[in-house]
């Protein structure tokens, strides 16, 4: 008989939290016809989406636009990537992940959705 290897319980809740984030993303207020992916990096989640705008990728290609790291605790940070340094820009911190998708979702600054 064979043995079931189950994947770490830190991996299974990792999965757990993309499939929440992709959720989220396809209730978002701005580029609702626009396909994000969610990308896991560590315990961190990089967001990527086509360039609507075009303002950084003038061919509409696939850009990085939020992250998502752990914070204190059970809090996280938000982060929005400055494309002109290619840096990553902390715009929320220490929040719970329900607080940040909401403001990654709503977006009214247009902080991440370039």
């Amino acid at each position: 008989m064979a043995a079931i290897i189950a994947a770490p319980a830190s991996a299974q809740v990792l999965d757990l939290v993309v499939r929440r984030l992709e959720r989220a993303l396809r209730e978002r207020v701005r580029y609702r016809y626009v396909r994000p992916q969610v990308l896991r990096e560590d315990s961190s989640f990089r967001i990527q989406s086509p360039c609507c705008s075009r303002k950084v990728d003038p061919s509409g290609g696939m850009i990085d636009i939020a992250l998502l790291m752990p914070h204190e605790g059970s809090h996280w940070c938000l982060c929005s990537r400055d494309h002109a340094n290619g840096t990553w820009e902390p715009r929320f911190q220490d929040a719970s992940l329900e607080v940040l998708l909401d403001l990654l979702c709503v977006d009214s600054e247009r902080q991440f959705w370039t």
